[in-house]
């Protein structure tokens, strides 16, 4: 059963600062947004996406592939998907040229994709975990990964 919209899903507390983290990611995607609507430079925006993937989301996405995904396997359509997702990304994220082309995929892109975690794969995941997976998640991952503070908000 897919939970309405309205609902919000019950995450294991294993699993909830990667929520959390998810959070700030749909952030990144509303920043982008809203830099691309107020005409805001490209490499200002382009700067911010760096700094967020290399201080906020790479660790993310290793702590997904390390702790997270092997609940279900590698061969698991949904952690399949949620592998190419990430490789996706990765070279958006490191795209030197084309950066329009390529903030504009990353803010569409990774909307998409936390959502299909968010909504998919975590659901997955925390039906088949057992309490020990659960735990190993916690033991790795209690604390979020910390934004930190931009001083270039383009975005406001």
């Amino acid at each position: 059963m897919v939970p309405l919209k309205n609902n919000p899903i019950k995450r294991h507390k294993a699993i909830q600062p990667l929520s959390r983290e998810h959070h700030q990611g749909l952030l990144l995607c509303w920043k982008i947004r809203k830099g691309f609507e107020k005409g805001v430079e490209q490499q200002r925006i382009k700067k911010y996406s760096d700094w967020f993937w290399e201080n906020h989301l790479k660790e993310h996405f290793a702590i997904e592939e390390k702790y997270v995904f092997p609940i279900l396997g590698n061969k698991n359509d949904f952690v399949k998907q949620a592998l190419v997702e990430h490789n996706h990304l990765t070279a958006l994220f490191g795209q030197k040229t084309e950066i329009s082309f390529a903030l504009e995929a990353i803010q569409k892109d990774l909307e998409s994709h936390i959502r299909f975690e968010e909504r998919v794969l975590f659901n997955k995941i925390q039906e088949q975990a057992t309490t020990e997976e659960l735990q190993y998640i916690q033991q790795h991952h209690e604390k979020e990964i910390s934004c930190g503070v931009w001083e270039d908000e383009f975005w406001n």
